[in-house]
């Protein structure tokens, strides 16, 4: 199934006097197909939804609509997402959510419609969690990150239309990150004062993720709105970025705040 916008580009390489065969070997797409679109153009009423235009795949690309949203669901899909291929030219994105957070299935469900609204979003039950799926042909070129392996088996790096939307929602991509591979935790430790020993609690933010590439892309974004953070090791490893200042955690609070 092809979106309208490359039915009416390759209706045009026929209009210059091109010949179907031509056009064919050109754009991968079968004669008996562009014969159709030259009699019917729109796609059928059934498959709108996969048919709906994608902004990468316009003739000039473009970001997607809600960039608000995008920013948010680049993050969750970073941190516990993935891409599958279903062997008929569609995929499904699926992001894992914990079944204790319902406020955050509900925010990546949102994020999912927000940014592919042709698209159909479904819960599957796992156990101990979700999966927000969603099927559609166009995600692979929304996350270009996807690829054969584990993401922290392979590089990771946005495209410079990506990192222009973080730029721009900077907050709403730590969220993102945070709410897939991070939380917000109370820390304690004890002090004696005056001869006695007092316990004292605070709050912090740790972001885990075994990808060099994704903890960086977050380390990142957090310097450039003005976070202090750290690494911590795994063993030899590094594998926590920590978030334990007081005003850092302040900002934390301000723009993420603890799952839901």
């Amino acid at each position: 199934m092809y979106d309208l916008d490359t039915r009416q580009s390759v209706l045009s390489l026929v209009a210059q006097g091109r010949s179907l065969n031509s056009v064919s070997k050109q754009t991968g797409i079968s004669r008996s197909a562009i014969r159709e679109w030259q009699t019917r153009i729109e796609p059928l009423p059934r498959m709108l939804g996969q048919a709906a235009s994608c902004p990468r795949c316009r003739p000039v690309p473009c970001v997607p609509d809600d960039t608000v949203a995008y920013a948010y669901l680049l993050g969750l899909y970073l941190g516990d997402g993935c891409i599958s291929e279903n062997g008929r030219g569609g995929y499904y994105l699926r992001v894992a959510c914990a079944d204790a957070w319902p406020g955050l299935i509900g925010l990546c469900r949102a994020a999912i419609v927000a940014v592919r609204p042709e698209d159909r979003v479904c819960i599957l039950q796992r156990q101990g969690c979700v999966a927000v799926t969603s099927y559609g042909r166009h995600w692979p070129c929304l996350f270009p990150q996807h690829a054969p392996g584990k993401k922290h088996q392979r590089v990771i790096a946005l495209e410079p239309w990506q990192q222009h939307v973080v730029d721009v929602h900077p907050w709403e991509f730590i969220r993102g990150l945070i709410h897939s591979d991070g939380c917000r935790v109370i820390n304690w430790t004890e002090k004696v004062t005056g001869g006695k020993r007092k316990r004292y609690e605070y709050p912090r933010y740790f972001f885990s993720n075994k990808s060099d590439d994704i903890r960086k892309l977050f380390s990142d974004t957090l310097t450039m709105v003005g976070v202090e953070w750290t690494t911590l090791a795994r063993g030899t490893d590094p594998f926590n970025i920590s978030v334990a200042r007081k005003a850092s955690v302040a900002l934390m609070d301000a723009h993420v705040g603890p799952k839901h």
